[in-house]
């Protein structure tokens, strides 16, 4: 009788897949829930989770102010400016940050507001493979969903690493006797990602909470840098040397190819904002608190961003300099240039690793929602294993330890060679713009086939379709560029590797779904109940 209702429910389902989804259905039904009535969510969440055919498994304890945080924090806006100067710096110069990060800002206003209005509509964890799902052609919908949850699912668990790497491994170089190992910053990434995974277990009901206060720091910590720097610089470039001198330090043939490869640091440090969205099924009131979040997200990231662009773009007088430095990064060597003091640069770029410490911690929570979500819809190996939440914990335990354990094995990946992890954790920019062509893309087609959107309370109404234009428009030559190496000539310890892995990671994905995703993987619109 159980299996003849489950059947009811989803009367869309081919009679290939019913079983599956039945089989998922009872699995969900069988773990039960003990979620306390306040955590539960609104009205309007229960009537989402309906319609999407989801059960609230989750605990929605966040809500505007501490999703905010969670993303701001998470993008590390102003921090990945400084950490990642020598990019920016070699291929475009100080004007090459600041128009960069100019176009960046232009870019990311269409992209999430464009991903704001997707997330308003359908509110769930498994963010863009879902909509891909739901808003593609009915002729193509269960491959590109399914190659688009396998790209994010693995873009974010090397974003994991990637940060936890940029953390752990920053040199102070104050002792010149000093000789760093590999294995050294391989124990500090598995330092940065465990204690990261403390916050996402043990106090992952104070995770809201935790956030809130991380966001002070966030923007506290910009504000003591920025006045150190301004105040104790001895001299400052005029406006006309900031903006619009750009610097080809990577040799490419011109300065304009050079400033659109060092384009990527600034593409970095704002792409990433629908990490919210993979929190979408432990917010209140989802439908409208998400998208709110994103765009004040994106706009206090936008207003610390400049803070710190500015500063750099004022403050560096010698490019070249700062790039010199036995410290291998460029930030350090300004601190220490305009403080003179060994403990006053620590000092500062402490603040740099501590928020990005604390960035590891929203990263760990986005990258097992994720691969949760997809390992809900079978789109995993072992996707019962990732996809099991306890009632009496409720958080998706199992998808959280993974993450700690990719984590510590790509970083094992360092002990023999540096190339080869950065090649992996170079697959996140690539798989995130990937993700944002598609589900962007999809849903331009389903307004250009004519066919009805679902309601949406963060609607973009008759502009909807000029945006997602123009979002696309910046986005596919932004995947191009991401492609390219930082300077010339190639070498392979220079070589960008994200072409290999992302074409690896998308053949593995193709063969994987020939040979068994598409006999049980469960596309979202399969489930999914509009008339509900």
């Amino acid at each position: 009788m159980e299996k003849e209702m489950l059947s009811e429910k989803a009367p869309s389902i081919s009679n290939g897949e019913t079983k599956e989804r039945i089989e998922v259905e009872l699995h969900e039904l069988s773990e039960g829930s003990l979620i306390e009535s306040k955590y539960m969510g609104t009205n309007a969440d229960r009537h989402d989770m309906n319609v999407l055919g989801r059960r609230q498994v989750l605990r929605r304890n966040f809500q505007l102010v501490s999703m905010v945080g969670f993303a701001a924090v998470l993008i590390a806006t102003w921090e990945l400016l400084f950490a990642n100067l020598i990019f920016s710096l070699t291929d475009g110069g100080t004007a090459g940050i600041f128009w960069g990060f100019t176009v960046t800002v232009i870019a990311s206003i269409f992209i999430y507001l464009s991903i704001g209005e997707m997330a308003s509509m359908s509110p769930t964890a498994g963010g863009q493979y879902h909509w891909v799902s739901e808003f593609s052609p009915e002729s193509c919908q269960k491959y590109l969903s399914y190659i688009t949850g396998w790209v994010l699912a693995t873009g974010w668990q090397g974003s994991v690493v990637g940060l936890s790497f940029a953390a752990g491994t920053i040199d102070f170089r104050n002792d010149q006797t000093y000789n760093p190992q590999p294995w050294h910053g391989t124990l500090l990434v598995i330092a940065v990602v465990a204690f990261a995974i403390v916050f996402n277990t043990s106090m992952a009901k104070q995770l809201p909470i935790v956030e809130i206060i991380i966001l002070v720091v966030h923007i506290v910590g910009l504000f003591a840098i920025v006045i150190t720097l301004l105040v104790m610089a001895p001299e400052k470039n005029s406006g006309r040397v900031a903006l619009l001198e750009f610097y080809n330090g990577g040799n490419w043939k011109t300065t304009g190819l050079a400033t659109m490869i060092g384009l990527l640091t600034p593409l970095g440090s704002m792409l990433g904002f629908d990490c919210a969205v993979h929190m979408a099924e432990e917010i209140r009131d989802a439908s409208d608190t998400l998208p709110k979040s994103i765009f004040w997200g994106v706009v206090l990231n936008i207003v610390l961003g400049y803070l710190a662009v500015f500063t750099l773009c004022f403050t560096i007088t010698d490019p070249s300099a700062i790039l010199d430095t036995p410290t291998k990064y460029p930030f350090i060597q300004l601190f220490y240039n305009i403080t003179k003091s060994l403990a006053g640069t620590d000092i500062l770029a402490a603040i740099i690793i501590i928020t990005l410490v604390c960035a590891v911690i929203s990263e760990i929570a986005t990258a097992s929602r994720q691969i949760w979500a997809f390992a809900r819809d079978r789109g995993l190996p072992f996707s019962p294993f990732l996809s099991r939440v306890n009632p009496n914990f409720p958080i998706p335990l199992n998808a959280v330890i993974v993450s700690f354990l990719c984590g510590v094995v790509i970083s094992l990946i360092n002990l023999g060679s540096s190339v080869a992890l950065n090649a992996i954790v170079s697959l996140t920019l690539s798989a995130l713009l990937a993700s944002y062509i598609l589900s962007i893309g999809c849903i331009l087609s389903k307004r250009l086939r004519g066919e009805p959107l679902p309601v949406a309370r963060w609607s973009l109404g008759r502009a909807g379709m000029a945006i997602n234009i123009v979002a696309l428009v910046f986005l596919i030559p932004f995947f191009i560029f991401c492609f390219f190496p930082t300077a010339t000539p190639v070498q392979p310890e220079t070589m960008n590797w994200n072409i290999v892995m992302f074409g690896g990671i998308f053949t593995f994905a193709t063969a994987y779904y020939v040979v068994r995703g598409r006999k049980v993987y469960i596309p979202p619109v399969r489930i999914v109940k509009r008339d509900a």
